[in-house]
């Protein structure tokens, strides 16, 4: 009943708040992801110098089990690669991964997990509106003013 009224008094206004809070939800979860991707690249790459340390033999036994959970951390991602080439995968894969939970197995990576509070997810979407603000005054300064 309450939302009735609600929707009833302003339908317009609703709208778009719901838009808005919806573009809201997706671009923090896309910048979540991007702060995930890159955590898990900065990690991959640590785990291939260890490794190429380990071949010369200077690696410490620290060193190398840091390594060698991010190697099982590739290897989670790759399995939830194959959820992601099957039909329904926008099912199939919470799903895998709410039984993963269920059943006490971590099935996400380790950079996955991790939960920023939103502030810090909304302060990165306005560095990053600033640097595109940015870009674009440069780029139109930069391109001269030519009249046919």
């Amino acid at each position: 009943m309450r939302l009735y009224k609600v929707i009833h008094r302003a339908p317009i206004r609703v709208a778009k708040i719901t838009t808005k809070r919806q573009q809201l939800r997706f671009k923090r979860a896309m910048v979540a992801l991007k702060i995930a991707l890159a955590q898990e690249k900065q990690e991959t790459k640590e785990m291939l110098i260890i490794y190429r340390r380990y071949t010369q033999g200077e690696v410490s036994k620290e060193d190398l089990q840091k390594a060698n959970a991010q190697f099982v951390d590739i290897l989670k991602g790759l399995g939830l690669g194959v959820f992601a080439v099957l039909p329904f995968a926008p099912v199939t894969i919470p799903l895998v991964v709410k039984l993963g939970q269920w059943v006490g197995v971590d099935v996400l990576p380790s950079s996955f997990n991790i939960s920023k509070p939103l502030k810090e997810i909304d302060q990165i979407i306005a560095q990053e509106q600033q640097k595109q603000a940015s870009e674009k005054a440069t780029e139109q300064s930069v391109k001269p003013n030519v009249k046919k």
